[in-house]
């Protein structure tokens, strides 16, 4: 196996080491890499921690290629399982393992696939209109886009690329594909560059962005995926469990922030002075709010510029209502060293 296509720079490393520590330092200690890239993230897990045991999940066949030759060295202590991440409980089912001690999302399109032209991904690319992650399965980008009713690819701009300009888009599409299949992703770039107006073209980068990222959330599946992957890590935590996700947009970061902060709050009358057994939170936030890059990551990984971390530990058993009823605390509060980053802001927990 050869180097791998691309270049990698893990995103925020030591941030999310520093973050899932007490969690891997625990006894006999299973992490889950939920989107396992070119293992990155995974190799420093099995560097610092000897003793962990890591599940490495990944749709895209060649990055587990490549991230198997890469942790070889580890081969005694890892799995990796060719899945996406709402696979997780047959995962652990398979593999004999009812909890898992922490856990990390790195969401969105990987180095990998990019920087290779032929995956279909990058609008400034000429290729063929693929984008899926898995190669093996699913619809391609060109069977949505010629193939699609118009008033669904209207939806799927306007839901999943926050498109303004969706339906000038489409109609330019429609017209499009009636004189023959539109099959390159540089042919698409056009039909959208030609769509919007001029104006707004100006600003905001490539125009055709919001359009390859709807198609890509689309193909994949993506945020469905992630609805339900998450409760799914969060209900295998162990008690102290931590898990670490960071995303690149703010639907994928809508998703996370209201599947993390639900479970923050009592699930019991609010009018009532006890919390009442099995009703109590059962994650603490480790961060405030989401947490932005510090200048100097971006500046060693553009890539790294418009993430946003969060990161919950699960309560341990004394810590929740499982008991008898208790006093409800006066205020809450957030776990973990307090860290002043670029552009932070502090997000209250009952916004969208």
């Amino acid at each position: 196996m050869g180097e791998p296509r691309g270049t990698h720079v893990p995103v925020l490393l030591e941030r999310c080491l520093e973050l899932l520590t007490p969690a891997l330092d625990m006894p006999d200690a299973v992490h889950v890499d939920f989107t396992l890239g070119l293992g990155g993230h995974a190799e420093a897990v099995l560097e610092r921690f000897p003793d962990v045991v890591l599940i490495g999940l990944d749709r895209d066949t060649e990055a587990l290629a490549h991230a198997r030759h890469r942790l070889a060295p580890h081969r005694a202590r890892t799995h990796l399982v060719h899945a996406v991440y709402d696979e997780l409980p047959q995962v652990l089912a398979d593999l004999g393992y009812e909890r898992i001690h922490s856990g990390l999302f790195d969401l969105g399109v990987s180095s990998l696939q990019l920087d290779e032209a032929d995956r279909g991904f990058a609008y400034a690319q000429d290729a063929p209109l693929d984008m899926r992650m898995d190669q093996t399965a699913g619809i391609t980008a060109e069977q949505v886009v010629n193939e699609y009713e118009p008033g669904e690819l209207v939806r799927i701009l306007r839901q999943y690329g926050e498109e303004k300009f969706a339906p000038r888009i489409v109609s330019a599409i429609v017209r499009e594909r009636a004189k023959g299949r539109i099959t390159s992703t540089a042919r698409l770039a056009e039909l959208v560059k030609e769509a919007i107006p001029a104006a707004a073209r100006r600003t905001g980068g490539n125009p055709a962005k919001r359009t390859f990222q709807a198609l890509r959330i689309e193909v994949n599946r993506e945020l469905v995926a992630l609805e339900s992957a998450l409760p799914a890590a969060l209900d295998a935590l162990a008690p102290k469990g931590r898990l670490v996700v960071m995303s690149y947009q703010s639907l994928e970061d809508r998703i996370v922030k209201r599947a993390l902060t639900a479970r923050t709050r009592s699930t019991g009358p609010i009018d009532l002075p006890v919390e009442l057994p099995g009703t109590g939170p059962t994650l603490r936030l480790l961060t405030r709010g989401s947490e932005p890059p510090t200048d100097e990551e971006v500046e060693a990984n553009p890539r790294a510029a418009s993430v946003k971390l969060r990161a919950v530990e699960r309560l341990g058993r004394q810590d929740t209502t499982s008991g008898d009823a208790r006093e409800r605390p006066r205020m809450s509060t957030h776990g973990g060293r307090r860290r002043l980053r670029r552009g932070e802001r502090d997000e209250g927990e009952g916004k969208a």
